[in-house]
C-alpha cells in the first residue's frame, strides 16, 4: 500500500469512522435459512396490530 493510499485510509477512517468491511454479511458463511427464520420471527413479533384487520 503506498503512502497516499495510507494516509487517504486514514483521513476516511477519522472522519467517517471504521472502514466497512470487505464482505457483506450476505456474502460470508453461514447458513442463510438461519438468518432468514431469524429475520421471519423478528417481523412477526414486531409487525403492528393493525395488519392484521381484516379489511
Amino acid at each position: 500500500m503506498s503512502d497516499e493510499t495510507r494516509r487517504r485510509t486514514e483521513r476516511l477512517r477519522l472522519v467517517f469512522g471504521e472502514m466497512l468491511p470487505d464482505t457483506t454479511s450476505d456474502e460470508q458463511p453461514g447458513e442463510p435459512a438461519d438468518r432468514d427464520a431469524e429475520h421471519d420471527e423478528w417481523y412477526r413479533e414486531n409487525r403492528p396490530p393493525h395488519y392484521d384487520r381484516p379489511v
